[in-house]
C-alpha cells in the first residue's frame, strides 16, 4: 500500500536497518536517496549525500543499536550535513533508541545519558523525532522538539489473536513494566502476574517471587527490550516451577547480546519469542523458536501523519 505524498521529501537510511528502511520506502511509495557513509583510517566517519536536499523535508532512518556509538556518531554527522546543506526539516526515526536505559540517576554520580542523546540530536539539528516503545515514557520529556513514541503493542496484540491463545496470562517481568502489561492484559481480556526481581548490577537479574496465579496458564511476558535475556530466562524459569504451560514472550527491540541467543532458544522454556525488526539481526541471532514482526507500516504511516499534519492517535494502543 503506497502512501505517497507529493511533495519536497527525501528519505534516507543510514547503516544500521537497511531492510527496514527498504520495508518503509516500498509501503510510503517514496525511493531511498543515495547516500554514502565512510570511515577515514582513523575511524573518524564521513558522509556523502548526492542528491539536493534543500527546502525539503527529510527523514532519516537509523537505530542506534550495537555498535551504538558509532550509529549515534554516523546519525548526528548525517543530521549536521543536512541542515548545512538547507534542509527545510529534518526528521530523525529512531526505530531503537540507544542509552534509553540510562534514564535517571539510580545511585549517586550517575549519568543520565537519555537526556544527553536528546540535547545532541537537538544541537545537531533534528526538527523531530519518530521512534518506538522508549524504555521510559518520561524521555519524551528531554526533548524540547516534538516525538512521537510509537507502540509495537497493537502487533503482538494481533498476533496473539490469530493465534487464539488460550488460557492466557499477561505477565510483566518486574514492576516497572506492570502499565505495559495491563494495556495488554485489558485488550484480551484477562488478568496479569509481575515477577518480583532485584538487579543486583547491570544486565544481572535474581526473581524473588511471582505476584499472581500463573498455574495451568499460558503465559505471555511482554516487554519493551531484551538484552542478555537473564531477566526472561529466570522469569520463564520460576513461572515454570509455579505450575505455567507455555510461556510466550514478546518484546519490541531484539538486542540479543551475551548469552540471550542460547537463553532464548530454549524451546522447553519458550514456546515463541516475538519480536519487531526495529533491530537488524544477523542470521547467526535468529533461531527456530524465533518470530519477527515488521514495523515497517507502522513507521510508514506515522511518516506519512506528518506529511499530512494529521493526528497521531490512531496508531497508539
Amino acid at each position: 500500500m503506497a502512501l505517497y505524498h507529493d511533495e519536497k521529501i527525501r528519505l534516507f537510511s543510514l547503516t544500521s536497518n537497511q531492510p527496514l528502511a527498504e520495508e518503509v520506502s516500498k509501503a510510503l511509495g517514496v525511493e531511498l536517496s543515495p547516500c554514502e557513509v565512510s570511515r577515514f583510517s582513523d575511524g573518524e566517519i564521513g558522509v556523502n549525500i548526492s542528491d539536493t536536499v534543500r527546502g525539503h523535508r527529510v527523514f532519516v532512518i537509523q537505530s542506534t543499536s550495537a555498535p551504538v556509538n558509532e550509529r549515534v556518531m554516523e546519525l548526528l554527522i548525517f543530521i549536521d550535513a543536512l541542515k548545512r546543506a538547507s534542509a527545510k526539516e529534518v526528521i530523525v526515526v529512531l526505530p531503537y533508541y540507544g542509552y534509553a536505559r540510562q534514564d535517571r540517576k539510580a545511585q549517586p554520580r550517575q549519568p543520565i545519558s537519555a537526556k544527553l542523546i536528546a540535547d545532541l540530536l537537538t544541537v545537531a539539528g533534528t526538527s523531530r523525532v519518530i521512534c518506538l516503545d522508549l524504555h521510559a515514557a518520561q524521555i519524551q520529556g528531554f526533548f524540547n522538539i516534538p516525538i512521537d513514541n510509537l507502540m509495537a503493542m497493537p502487533l503482538f496484540y494481533e498476533y496473539i489473536k490469530k493465534h487464539d491463545i488460550k488460557d492466557a496470562i499477561v505477565v510483566s517481568p518486574d514492576h516497572g513494566g506492570a502499565n505495559r502489561a495491563r494495556k495488554l492484559a485489558d485488550a484480551i481480556h484477562t488478568d496479569i502476574a509481575i515477577i518480583d526481581k532485584r538487579r543486583p548490577r547491570p544486565n544481572v537479574s535474581e526473581v524473588m517471587n511471582v505476584i499472581g496465579d500463573v498455574k495451568d496458564k499460558n503465559c505471555i511476558i511482554v516487554d519493551d527490550l531484551i538484552d542478555t535475556a537473564g531477566t526472561l530466562y529466570n522469569a520463564a524459569k520460576a513461572l515454570k516451577e509455579n505450575g505455567a504451560k507455555d510461556i510466550y514472550c514478546f518484546a519490541s527491540h531484539a538486542i540479543f547480546s551475551g548469552e540471550a541467543v542460547k537463553r532464548l532458544s530454549d524451546e522447553s522454556l519458550f514456546k515463541k519469542v516475538v519480536v519487531t525488526n526495529s533491530i537488524c539481526l544477523p542470521e547467526e541471532k535468529k533461531f527456530n523458536n524465533l518470530e519477527i514482526l515488521s514495523i515497517a507500516d507502522l513507521i510508514a504511516s506515522a511518516i506519512q501523519k506528518v506529511l499530512d499534519d494529521t493526528a497521531m492517535s490512531p496508531l497508539f494502543f
